[in-house]
Order: structure tokens, then C-alpha cells, then sequence
């Protein structure tokens, strides 16, 4: 499990790959009991330098890989070949730019990132409208409501991001977005009943496309697997990338990428989808509440 507040450090960014790559280098260091300052010796480097590759912050070279799997004692040829491709395509995947790299919103960077690269977006929201389906007015009274704004351009720049993160939604190659809303979430009067309303509105239009896909948990489900909070797991088309799970704190992130745990919440999603509505239901009920704020 990892806590990240930041999305670059050293002006390199933390990648998908880039962590998954790390996170074998420093399990098969660990199986032979060597010390992360061996390692930088062998390489004839610093320490900080393996911290970085195991931590997936800077790309990996060939050489080093095929250093440090001798090092470790790895004679397999498929592993040291699954490493170099895994290292191949995480530097080609590092050369491309994206918008979220203009500094507009400071700290969200990496979770954006990686939501742009997904194929798959299982998520589970408690108090919320998931941020990919929020109206621009919804934002706007969620941000006015929860977070110290200096000035309203900081939040106008919220508002941009997350509608251009929409537009994943929509297009050739859309995201494949499976969500489950506990029923709070569609009944907290954020912005008050008309935004809420256009807001409800909104979900049941974004559930005709046929990437979406919503789901309500009710009240009267009673308990469930979610009750530790809110989570987004992350799937993504690479052979070697494990799903990610996402989750956000307070005034942090909280990243869990390593297959055993994020198949933990794979488990709870799974849960959530067998206690919720039907989509269908899902729809007539957010129909329902939408029309007890208009009268």
C-alpha cells in the first residue's frame, strides 16, 4: 500500500508499469537478501537511484535490468525477457504528454494520469456523484461548500479538468465505467434540490450508453462491504499491469497495487454489484428521488 501526495517527483512521473516493474525488482532483490545499497554498488550507482526504480519514479534500463536479475541470481529467460518488455513499454508510454501536465490542478496529476491510460473504472461512492459523471454546477457547489478556494479561477480550473476527464466517456475507445452509488450520495442536496435534480438527470442520461453502467445500493440493502469508504479500481490493457485500486483520504491518496490486495476489493465491488439495483431499477429510482425535488 502506498500514500501519495504528490504526482512527480524530480520531474519524473510514477507509472503504472513503472511501479509494477519496480515492485518485481525489489521482490526478487528481497528473495536473495540483498540490501538496496548492494544493488546500487553492483551497478555502480546510488542508493537513492534503486529507490527510485523500485518505486517505479524513473524509467529502467536494459542494462541495469539484466545486471541486477544476475546480481539476484534470476536464470530464467522468461522472467528476464517479461522484465524488459514490462521496462520497454512503460518507457514508450512515458514519452507521451497529456493535458493534466499543465499544472492546472496541483496533486491529482497522477490518479489522472492513470485514469487516462485505464480501460476499466470500477467504482464505489458513499457521499458523492463519481467525479466523471458530476455536472459542471455540481462541482462548482461541491468545491464552494468543502474546500478553501483562493480565488475562483483555482476552482473554474477543477471544473475544466473534470470535463475534460469526461470526455473519456464518449468517443472511439470509451472507458468502460461500472459505478455503485449508495443512495445517500442521491439524496444529499448538494447545490440544493434544481442542481441535484439536473444532476440526477444527468445519471440516468450517461445510463444509456452502453459503457455505462450504474448501479444504486439502497438504504434498505442495510449492511455491505463498503462501509470502510469509498474506492475506484483501475484495469488497464497492458499483459503485465495489475488492476489498481484508488482511494481517497482527507488530504491524501492511498494507492494499493499488488494483486492479492486489490483482488480484496475486487471482492467488496463484486459484493456491492450483487447487493444494488439492477441498472435498470438503478434508473427508475434515481427517476423517482429526481421527481420528489421537483414538486
Amino acid at each position: 500500500m502506498r500514500n501519495s501526495g504528490v504526482a512527480a517527483r524530480g520531474n519524473r512521473t510514477s507509472t503504472v508499469l513503472g511501479r509494477r516493474l519496480g515492485g518485481e525488482l525489489q521482490r526478487l532483490r528481497l528473495e536473495a537478501g540483498m540490501t538496496q545499497q548492494q544493488a546500487a554498488g553492483y551497478l555502480s550507482a546510488t542508493a537513492t537511484k534503486v529507490v527510485k526504480m523500485e518505486s517505479g519514479w524513473v524509467p529502467v534500463r536494459d542494462p541495469d535490468i539484466r545486471a541486477l536479475c544476475q546480481l539476484y541470481g534470476v536464470t530464467d529467460d522468461r522472467v528476464v525477457d517479461g522484465l524488459l518488455d514490462i521496462a520497454k513499454t512503460d518507457r514508450e508510454r512515458r514519452k507521451v504528454k497529456g493535458w493534466w501536465d499543465n499544472g492546472l490542478v496541483p496533486g491529482a496529476v497522477d490518479y489522472i494520469a492513470m485514469e487516462d491510460g485505464a480501460l476499466r473504472n470500477r467504482q464505489w461512492q458513499v457521499a458523492l456523484i463519481p467525479g466523471l459523471f458530476q455536472t459542471a454546477e455540481y462541482i462548482r457547489a461541491m468545491g464552494v461548500a468543502d474546500l478553501p478556494w483562493d480565488d475562483i479561477d483555482q476552482l473554474e480550473a477543477v471544473v475544466e479538468s473534470r470535463e475534460r476527464r469526461q470526455r473519456r466517456l464518449h468517443g472511439d475507445n470509451p472507458l468502460l465505467m461500472h459505478a455503485v452509488i449508495w443512495e445517500a450520495a442521491l439524496r444529499q442536496l448538494m447545490g440544493g434540490p434544481d442542481v441535484m435534480r439536473r444532476q440526477l438527470d444527468h445519471l440516468c442520461e450517461l445510463s444509456d450508453l452502453p459503457n455505462i453502467h450504474i448501479q444504486v445500493l439502497p438504504f434498505r440493502a442495510g449492511g455491505h462491504s463498503g462501509v470502510g469508504g469509498p474506492f475506484n479500481i483501475l484495469s488497464f490493457g497492458e499483459d503485465k499491469a495489475i488492476d489498481v485500486v484508488h482511494m481517497d483520504a482527507s488530504r491524501s491518496e492511498i494507492w494499493i497495487e499488488d494483486a492479492e490486495r486489490s483482488a480484496v476489493f475486487i471482492g467488496m465491488f463484486n459484493s456491492l454489484v450483487t447487493s444494488s439495483l439492477s441498472p435498470h431499477d438503478s434508473v427508475q429510482f434515481m427517476q423517482s428521488i429526481a421527481k420528489g425535488m421537483r414538486e
